[in-house]
């Protein structure tokens, strides 16, 4: 079915649900007023919403994805304009059930798709559209620690409001050690999206790689600031516990697809949040031989799922936790909602608490899947797929 989308300013009355609330799922209504979960039913002309049948569950939050990246360039050398993708991206989400986005938005030496050029457009842009979006887009300034001619940008936008997290990713090191170990299966995609051949994009890196020595100095001025704007810092997979050690004590207190069990481990052990990709999950498995994330999700090592590339993975990911793993929907539900929510010190969503932001979806099971068939963002109805709700 086609969805609808509507903005309401008056309260909605969702009534007869199944909602998640303190960790169990009750039968209840639930009433949302100037945008915040009320305590107690609204006087006045309310939207009411049917959610017999329903799940009743609040919005996603996603600390990294990357899929807008297709919406910009669905192909090689093919682009979108920002607001087209912005706009196409912004249905997504809002259909996927995710309320709160933070684009991992790549800021690299490359030419191409994530230079330093597409980051300042992307950020204008994204400055311009938001007031037309019907959920919450944030930015994660994925840096690329080799990146010196971003570093006043950067910091420029950790400045911004509201705060974009920030996470440290040295991809020019891991490309250089994939290369000499001889695997180049992805050597050409990432050559062809910064429009160059596979032989002049290792160049490009090794030329990158002589400057490793500044690579210290520009990560502390970095982290001096995020701490400064009170961004919250990420790491970008970690694979020793000293990889871990390092960002911890620049202020990274979320490890981010760490790649292995030792730096998992001691991520665990100092009490901070570890993502993981919900495609993994969904999958089976990493398609790049990391971690499984269902594995270390059951055992309470993986606390947050991010969508990563893929969207829709993410509610699948914590339908599928709760079928092939045993694990509580409450429990499942927390990797994409209250667990992401308090890693980025967003204290007002990631539950159905009385005076939260109304960030709520509603979901049905459809042929063994969920089905999102209405979002709430904000108190104001951002998707509805099933015109029969409002009967």
């Amino acid at each position: 079915m086609n969805s609808t989308a509507a903005k309401v300013a008056r309260p909605i009355y969702i009534a007869n649900g199944t909602v998640l609330q303190n960790d169990e799922l009750v039968r209840a209504d639930l009433w949302t007023d100037n945008g915040h979960i009320a305590a107690a039913k609204v006087d006045g002309d309310a939207l009411r919403l049917n959610a017999e049948g329903l799940l009743v569950l609040p919005g996603i939050i996603d600390v990294h994805g990357d899929a807008f990246e297709r919406s910009i360039m669905p192909r090689a050398s093919v682009s979108f304009d920002l607001d087209l993708a912005f706009q196409d991206t912004d249905q997504q989400l809002a259909a996927n059930g995710i309320t709160t986005a933070y684009h991992g938005l790549t800021i690299s030496w490359e030419p191409g798709l994530r230079s330093l050029d597409n980051a300042k457009k992307f950020m204008a842009a994204l400055a311009a559209e938001r007031g037309k979006f019907r959920v919450d887009h944030r930015v994660q300034l994925r840096w690329e620690t080799f990146a010196f001619d971003a570093v006043g940008d950067v910091a420029a936008w950790l400045a911004q409001k509201p705060t974009p997290a920030l996470a440290f990713n040295d991809h020019t090191t891991s490309t250089i050690e994939r290369v000499e170990s001889g695997n180049l299966t992805k050597l050409a995609g990432w050559a062809s999206r910064c429009g160059l051949t596979p032989d002049e994009y290792v160049a490009m890196v090794y030329r990158m790689a002589e400057r490793r020595a500044e690579v210290p100095a520009a990560v502390a001025e970095l982290a001096a600031q995020a701490k400064q704007s009170g961004a919250v810092i990420l790491s970008h997979d970690d694979v020793t516990k000293e990889n871990r050690a390092y960002y911890r004590e620049l202020g990274a207190d979320i490890s981010e697809f760490p790649m292995t069990l030792e730096a998992l481990h001691d991520a665990n052990s100092h009490g901070e949040h570890a993502v993981f990709g919900a495609p993994n999950v969904v999958r089976g498995g990493s398609h790049n031989g990391s971690l499984n994330a269902a594995d270390m999700a059951k055992q309470e090592l993986c606390t947050i799922l991010a969508s990563d590339y893929h969207y829709p993975s993410l509610i699948n990911a914590a339908f599928a936790l709760t079928k092939r793993k045993n694990m509580s929907l409450a429990q499942s539900w927390a990797l994409i909602s209250k667990n992401p929510a308090a890693a980025m010190h967003l204290t007002d969503r990631g539950t159905l608490e009385t005076g939260n932001r109304a960030d709520i979806i509603l979901v049905r099971e459809q042929d063994g899947l969920p089905q999102v068939v209405a979002t709430l963002s904000n108190g104001e109805l951002a998707y509805l797929a099933d015109g029969n709700l409002l009967k």
